[in-house]
């Protein structure tokens, strides 16, 4: 079974900080929103590093990357209200459409999610 993760994640493992280990040992099981992948190499940028090839070294790991669906699209506006007092992003409500769609649990190093209140596993 697979999982998704959360652009949090997913740099934690690239920038080697605290929880990126437990990232390393699920990448060949996981999938990534292209909203996510966005936000991941946007601040990749933002540290200079160099992003040529890192979806093609992630896709040879097993990751696998999703589009943003119209019905995830649906599920990301309406987790809006429920989540706004949480501060989250798009990017991070994308993230829980994707598992919600696809039943996956989530990994994420955003500890606030654990306080949503939503049917999801975190790891």
């Amino acid at each position: 079974m697979g999982l998704v993760l959360d652009a949090s994640a997913l740099l934690a493992y690239l920038h080697e900080e605290p929880g990126g280990e437990r990232v390393s040992l699920v990448l060949e099981r996981a999938r990534v929103s292209a909203v996510n992948w966005a936000e991941v190499l946007q601040k990749s940028l933002q540290r200079d590093v160099d992003i040529d090839g890192m979806q093609q070294e992630f896709t040879e790991v097993g990751v696998i990357f999703e589009p943003f669906t119209p019905e995830q699209v649906e599920i990301a506006a309406r987790l809006f209200t429920r989540t706004r007092n949480h501060g989250l992003s798009l990017a991070d409500r994308a993230c829980l459409a994707l598992a919600v769609d696809n039943g996956l649990p989530v990994m994420t190093a955003d500890r606030v999610w654990t306080g949503l209140g939503l049917d999801l596993e975190l790891k």
